[in-house]
């Protein structure tokens, strides 16, 4: 006899249904040094904030997508702690449009609410989300921070429900957005505020607001949504995907977005902002914000030595001109070497 006796899960059932909406996390940490030297105080903020702000029903799944063996321990423990549901390890970097294609397929829920492993959470983000979701029947991606650089592009689906005149719905374009939080975006990807303030000075966003069906007030939409966080119809997404592997690390962010728009779906952000990218590194100002929020007793070891970042006078090589670019393209190519 090759077998034993009978497997005595067979007859029974699941203990728990997957939720409606799947949380799903990429993480990507391969060293804790350089450009990562803070990610990991970065990542344990972000999932204490989504830990502390994320009160409906969701079933968490990060994807790791081949981070250093201190960050993957790190996951592993807060699994076995059951702080989350899933959690899928690579053992090499795949590259960030091709784990997508993976952590969505094996998303178990209706929804996914997608973020990055930069990003603070607010209060009240996932309600705002699915009520603008559910709201509007064409939405392929919720955002819950406004930004007008998600604006930008793929806009043919909203100029088409602008267009069409729907019934309770009201549209107008002014400047909506707060240049703090086009700021805060900037310093978090690297970019001069001033020069993004000054490119932006013009732009005007386009505003949704939608009667309920029921009569009991407005939904309250921005057009345009980012690819770094979103709630998405897992079905949708999976169309908008790539269907084969592209073998591309970075990049095919702005093809995401224009696939969803050229599916006919619209591309929304709340009105208020619910979530915030934080970048690579916890300035003063964050580490503020996350006191505020209550955030730092929920992880001790979150501001550890180092964690906090220090003000430094700019090196006198960086006044030589052109030596930032010159660096910045060393650095590239070290990296490039280092994890590719």
């Amino acid at each position: 006899m090759t077998r034993i006796g009978i497997n005595p899960a067979r007859g029974g059932s699941a203990a728990r249904l997957p939720a409606r909406v799947t949380v799903a996390i990429l993480t990507y940490l391969p060293s804790l040094d350089g450009y990562f030297a803070q990610r990991l105080e970065v990542l344990k903020l972000a999932l204490a904030s989504l830990k502390a702000h994320t009160s409906l029903p969701h079933d968490l799944f990060i994807f790791d997508n081949g981070s250093c063996a201190t960050v993957v321990e790190y996951l592993n423990n807060l699994k076995t702690a059951g702080q989350m549901d899933y959690l899928l390890l690579s053992q090499r970097n795949i590259g960030k449009i091709d784990a997508l294609r993976v952590l969505f397929n094996a998303a178990p829920g209706e929804l996914i609410a997608y973020s990055d492993d930069d990003i603070l959470f607010y209060p009240g983000w996932l309600e705002a989300h699915l009520e603008a979701l559910d709201a509007f029947p064409r939405a392929g991606m919720v955002s819950g921070a406004p930004l007008r650089g998600g604006a930008s592009h793929a806009m043919r689906s909203l100029e088409a429900l602008a267009s069409a005149g729907v019934p309770g719905l009201e549209l107008r374009r002014e400047r909506l957005i707060p240049d703090d939080w086009e700021r805060d975006w900037a310093l978090s990807t690297g970019r001069d505020p001033q020069a993004h303030l000054a490119e932006t000075r013009d732009q005007l966003d386009l505003a949704l607001r939608l009667k309920k069906p029921d009569g009991s007030g407005f939904v309250e939409t921005i057009g345009g949504a980012n690819h770094f966080q979103y709630l998405t119809p897992k079905q949708t997404i999976l169309k908008a995907l790539p269907s084969d592997w592209t073998g591309r690390l970075m990049g095919w962010m702005i093809e995401l977005d224009e696939a969803v728009d050229r599916l006919g779906y619209l591309r929304l952000s709340t009105a208020q902002r619910f979530t915030r990218h934080l970048g690579n590194r916890l300035p003063p100002e964050i580490v503020q914000e996350a006191e505020r929020l209550g955030l730092l007793d929920l992880n001790a070891a979150l501001l550890a030595p180092g964690a906090v970042e220090r003000q430094r006078k700019k090196s006198w090589l960086l006044r030589l001109p052109g030596s930032r670019r010159l660096f910045h393209a060393t650095y590239k190519r070290l990296f490039d070497l280092l994890y590719n």
